[in-house]
């Protein structure tokens, strides 16, 4: 079969990531890439859910630099999870 070359662009930390989680795997970026691009072909959808976390969300991510400035200043109180 013929073979073309493609050319995307990543952000590098992210490149990185995924390489090593590829060679985790035992696998290459471009073996990756050619599972999702079969997966997608095949059943014609994105093959995941793409959602936003709402853990992540500006207001969520406000607060918790909120909380972390208050406990570097002596301002908060640690509680340990288990107790």
């Amino acid at each position: 079969m013929a073979q073309t070359l493609v050319n995307i662009r990543m952000d590098e930390e992210l490149k990185k990531n995924m390489e090593r989680t590829c060679q985790e795997l035992g696998m290459n970026m471009t073996t990756a890439i050619t599972i999702f691009a079969k997966k997608m072909t095949r059943e014609k959808r994105i093959p995941f859910e793409v959602s936003i976390d709402p853990f992540y969300s500006e207001s969520n991510m406000a607060h918790l630099h909120r909380g972390v400035e208050a406990l570097n200043a002596g301002k908060g109180v640690e509680h340990d999870i288990y107790n």
